[in-house]
């Protein structure tokens, strides 16, 4: 299943983004900093999408949060998702391929390849991917964060952005943590990792 921010193809910025200081920039080169700033654990928060085929997996998703390790020597991002879709847990793994220069990610999933404009707030706590920038039918926006609860601050940086791109906020989609269904996967994960480890450990003082 496509992840809820891999969205998006190559594109140019819309001359509102120019005209408007408010608006969180996305054509700004990926560097190691912005990697290890999307490093480790976030929460998808909120979307609004024009393409109908990112509006409606968006629709499904109760709650989401995942786990980003950037290789900056390969330019891949490896992904741990937890998503909770209707009552399941849907748990996903895989790379993703940065491009530097673009400021996008990249994912390819059932031989299509999906594109995302990484866009970083003042907030180091929060951030954005943008979708079909380019296209005023298709364009999208997704929110994240380090917890699943933002700040009325946080969340209207995210509305200005919308705003900028002309999407309204009548069109916003929320998750809500309160119906997260992967926790206790996400428990089973960590201890099997501590056992890993503790083996790995035990292995390497043998030696």
């Amino acid at each position: 299943m496509t992840l809820p921010w891999v969205l998006a193809v190559l594109s140019l910025l819309p001359l509102l983004d120019a005209q408007s200081p408010t608006c969180t920039n996305y054509t700004v080169p990926i560097t190691n900093a912005s990697l290890d700033q999307i490093s480790g654990k976030w929460f998808y928060i909120a979307s609004a999408y024009h393409y109908p085929e990112y509006k409606e997996l968006a629709s499904k998703f109760k709650a989401s949060f995942f786990y980003m390790t950037p290789n900056h020597s390969e330019d891949t991002i490896w992904f741990r998702e937890y998503s909770t879709i209707g009552d399941s847990c849907i748990y996903e793994t895989g790379h993703l391929t940065i491009f530097r220069k673009n400021g996008t990610l990249l994912k390819y999933e059932n031989g299509t390849r999906h594109f995302g404009h990484l866009m970083l707030p003042k907030d180091r706590r929060t951030f954005m991917l943008a979708a079909f920038p380019e296209d005023p039918l298709k364009m999208g926006l997704s929110f994240y964060a380090d917890k699943p609860e933002v700040t009325p601050e946080q969340m209207e940086q995210f509305y200005e952005d919308l705003k900028c791109r002309g999407i309204k906020k009548s069109e916003v989609l929320y998750t809500d943590e309160k119906k997260d269904l992967c926790k206790p996967l996400e428990r089973q994960h960590e201890e099997e990792r501590k056992k890993e480890d503790k083996r790995a450990k035990t292995d390497t003082a043998l030696d």
